[in-house]
């Protein structure tokens, strides 16, 4: 039974679920919170809410019981886990993304890239092709080069690896944007709104610098602007990383 318990939370790791049993744990203490403070009221929606958890889980957690019944039909249930992730250069991460929007804008071609945080994006990336290789910015512009057979999608950055490529995102259901932005940022918005992921888009019409983040669109960016909005989300103040990139630019 330890096993079978162990290998279920290496199937929702990297998963949106994370932060859904999280929520779950949240509510679990609140409901004890509420017992030992004798807060009835509480303790009364609380319990009322457990019926409605029960019906709502299966519903919630749909993609990770298919890919588990999937993953049972195949044998690939007891399969090795994935490698621990490792502490991350997000300034070298960064860098590369940069050289590569660079010659992507200047050429036009259009570009998704999303950035992995907390939140994992395996959902997504099993729409795609799984690369796992390393990043380079000449190998993040040639993978977006026109009628190349992963230029159509997004690309996933994990850590300092691209994990997938021509990755198929959910498009935003915010009807209020404008008329001028298409599949590709829409698709940005709504990966975001899903997860604390960032993605950074070229437009293929006019080259235009765009940043994506928490369902909220930043567009017509200069190259320096993006890389200090893609320092501040992903480098912590207090990491060693941040520092290190700070120097590299007064250099």
């Amino acid at each position: 039974m330890a096993y079978v318990i162990y290998r279920l939370f290496i199937l929702i790791r990297g998963t949106r679920a994370v932060q859904l049993i999280k929520g779950i744990i949240v509510l679990l203490g609140a409901m004890l919170i509420s017992d030992w403070l004798q807060l009835y009221t509480i303790r009364w929606v609380l319990r009322s809410l457990q019926t409605a958890l029960l019906v709502a889980l299966p519903v919630v957690f749909q993609p990770e019981l298919r890919r588990a019944l999937e993953q049972i039909g195949r044998g690939k249930f007891f399969a090795q886990p994935l490698a621990t992730f490792q502490d991350v250069d997000m300034s070298k991460v960064i860098n590369e993304i940069i050289k590569a929007t660079r010659v992507l804008a200047r050429n036009k071609i259009g570009a998704l890239v999303v950035i992995e945080r907390e939140t994992g994006l395996n959902d997504f990336a099993e729409t795609g092709i799984k690369i796992d290789g390393i990043l380079t910015s000449e190998f993040l512009v040639n993978i977006f080069i026109p009628n190349t057979p992963l230029h159509d999608g997004a690309v996933i950055i994990r850590a300092e690896r691209v994990l997938a490529a021509g990755c198929f995102l959910p498009l935003t259901e915010n009807q209020d944007l404008s008329k001028d932005l298409g599949t590709r940022h829409r698709a940005a918005l709504g990966i975001t709104e899903q997860s604390d992921a960032i993605v950074v888009i070229v437009s293929e019409e006019t080259g235009v610098l765009s940043l994506a983040n928490s369902g909220k669109l930043t567009r017509f960016l200069d190259e320096t602007t993006l890389k200090e909005m893609l320092v501040a989300l992903c480098v912590p103040k207090d990491h060693p990383n941040s520092l290190r990139f700070w120097r590299w630019r007064k250099s």
